[in-house]
C-alpha cells in the first residue's frame, strides 16, 4: 500500500484522469474531493462491500432458479 501525506488543498493524481483533493480536515475526519471520468465507479468501502455481497447473493439464488427453469422446459 502506498501511503501519502497531503495537506488541506493538496491533491493526488492517479493516471491521467483521476485527481483526489483534500477538501476539509475536521477532527479525525478528512473530506476528499474526487475528479474522475463519469464511467469510473467510486464507492465508500462499506458501500462497495454491500454491493458485492448483494451481487453474490443474487448470483447464488439464481442458480437454483435456472435449474428449475431448465427442468420445466424439458418436461414440456
Amino acid at each position: 500500500m502506498l501511503v501519502l501525506t497531503r495537506k488541506l488543498g493538496e491533491s493526488i493524481a492517479i493516471d491521467d484522469d483521476i485527481k483526489i483533493v483534500v477538501v476539509q480536515i475536521k477532527g479525525k475526519q478528512v473530506r476528499l474531493g474526487i475528479e474522475a471520468p463519469r464511467d469510473t465507479k467510486i464507492h465508500r468501502e462499506e458501500v462497495y462491500i454491500a454491493i458485492q455481497d448483494s451481487n453474490k447473493a443474487a448470483a447464488e439464488s439464481s442458480i437454483p432458479t435456472l435449474k428449475t427453469l431448465a427442468k420445466t422446459s424439458r418436461a414440456s
